[in-house]
């Protein structure tokens, strides 16, 4: 669930048509006079502050509705409007987002203003998008007033729950969690972009030289920290165009996620199982590490979600995937890989609250009794994945969250009712591959306050003897 959605915004400008062009008589020539009158230059600054406040809060509108995820609810707002250009949706994006981390702490602040409070809610997230100075001219002068007094408050002497606009159900379950509010003041920054080289058709530092003396070097690429094939950029570039990614040798995956892959270890001409393999991020890495060869399951109960994973497949050269839709438990074709599997990953189905940086909704949209929810799903799904695994065999348990509930408890109670299992040490699996990562227990437990990643815990058990 950690693959990074990305978009493309472009001016689509038509030419004239021939109708258009013609004057009053018929005949081609110049335009009609009203368009000779009409300014031919861009808008004044304070008009362009004004349309882009209006647009902000007319998303936020749609959004805050929650009847989609943001990152939808923006796209069916934006595809009403196709004549807005790539720098208008990158604002209004990141206004957007903006207010969905803060919503706590801008509601609180909102209350002393006048006027709808959707727009206020707009003025605070579209002031830290381009600025206090550039907005204040499409204010009026009693919002500028507004925005200036709230923007000089000290934010330290808030409620911790306000501050960092926790829902007071979230500020609850984070007391079980060591250094908590640090984890929750970096889950409210704005995440850079994650890329992954396929070590299957390119070596990370010839790409990472590609990218760095071209013109994609604006975008400051790096070599991740801790992923052997990583690359992190800033910025929100169509990365789907660039020439290294259409020969299939860059991806776009969190970092976490790539360190949840190697956990695996899958090996060549193993039989391996991506057992929610969604759109597919993971099941790329797993079958470039085992060179194609072997046979690379790719389970998910969504038709929908594997169709879209195809063409990555078939763009990263591999030919070992097969994908299935499974319909879950007491499905027959899972039934007959029982016992089979090398490798089987279960990424399950989980709050996401790991994400929050990319998916600041979250944390409105969930609540406690969907939790309820995830947590049974997981451990049915953890069972129906670990009949797959052979004896000596690895199966690999994660999330994107950060609750223990959703993470050590699910493995602690899975090994209490099954002994032929036992819990292997991460830090040992992952040492050579990655060797700056510091872990403190034998789980991957990633925080993006430690380690500038999303959210990720990973454990990986072996199958020492068949079931009972």
């Amino acid at each position: 669930m950690s693959d990074h959605q990305q978009s493309r915004g472009r001016s689509d400008r038509k030419r004239p048509s021939s109708s258009a062009q013609r004057n009053e008589s018929g005949a081609r020539g110049r335009p009609y006079a009203a368009r000779r009158d009409k300014p031919s230059g861009p808008p004044e600054p304070g008009a362009m502050a004004q349309r882009r406040l209006e647009q902000v809060s007319s998303a936020l509108g749609e959004v805050l509705q929650w009847k989609h995820p943001a990152d939808l609810a923006l796209t069916r707002w934006a595809r009403t409007r196709p004549k807005m250009g790539s720098r208008d949706r990158a604002e209004i994006r990141e206004s957007v987002f903006d207010v969905l981390r803060h919503l706590r702490q801008y509601r609180n602040w909102a209350e002393s203003g006048v006027g709808p409070s959707t727009r206020r809610l707009a003025i605070l997230g579209l002031s830290t998008a381009i600025g206090q100075e550039s907005l204040s001219l499409g204010l009026t002068e009693e919002e500028r007033q507004w925005l200036g007094h709230i923007r000089a408050l000290n934010v330290d002497g808030l409620p911790v729950g306000v501050r960092l606009s926790l829902p007071e159900w979230l500020e609850e379950r984070l007391k079980e969690i060591p250094d908590s509010y640090k984890l929750m003041a970096a889950m409210n920054e704005q995440a850079l972009l994650d890329l992954r080289v396929n070590p299957m058709k390119a070596e990370r530092d010839t790409v990472l030289r590609q990218l760095q003396n071209g013109p994609m070097a604006r975008f400051k690429p790096v070599a991740m920290p801790f992923s052997p094939w990583g690359i992190r950029i800033e910025g929100r570039p169509s990365v789907a165009v660039w020439p290294q990614y259409e020969k299939g040798e860059l991806e776009i995956q969190e970092e976490g996620s790539q360190l949840l892959t190697a956990l695996l270890e899958p090996r060549r001409g193993e039989m391996v199982i991506d057992y929610c393999a969604g759109a597919g991020g993971k099941t790329l890495l797993l079958g470039a590490l085992m060179r194609s060869t072997g046979r690379l399951y790719a389970f998910d109960v969504s038709a929908t979600r594997l169709s879209k994973a195809k063409p990555r497949f078939a763009r990263a050269g591999l030919s070992n995937v097969v994908p299935v839709v499974i319909q879950g438990e007491g499905d027959q074709r899972v039934r007959r890989l029982h016992g089979k599997a090398q490798r089987v990953l279960v990424d399950a189905p989980c709050s996401g609250l790991g994400t929050l940086r990319r998916n600041p909704d979250l944390k409105w949209r969930q609540h406690p009794q969907a939790l309820e929810q995830y947590t049974q799903m997981q451990a049915e799904i953890l069972e129906q994945a670990a009949a797959c695994v052979a004896p000596g065999g690895r199966l690999v348990y994660a999330t994107c969250s950060f609750l223990p509930e959703e993470n050590e408890h699910q493995v602690q109670a899975f090994l209490d009712k099954h002994p032929e299992f036992r819990l292997l040490d991460a830090r040992e699996i992952l040492k050579d591959k990655c060797p700056a990562l510091a872990l403190e227990g034998p789980y991957l437990n990633l925080r993006t306050d430690r380690h500038q990643t999303d959210c990720f815990f990973g454990a990986a058990l072996e199958r020492i003897t068949e079931s009972a």
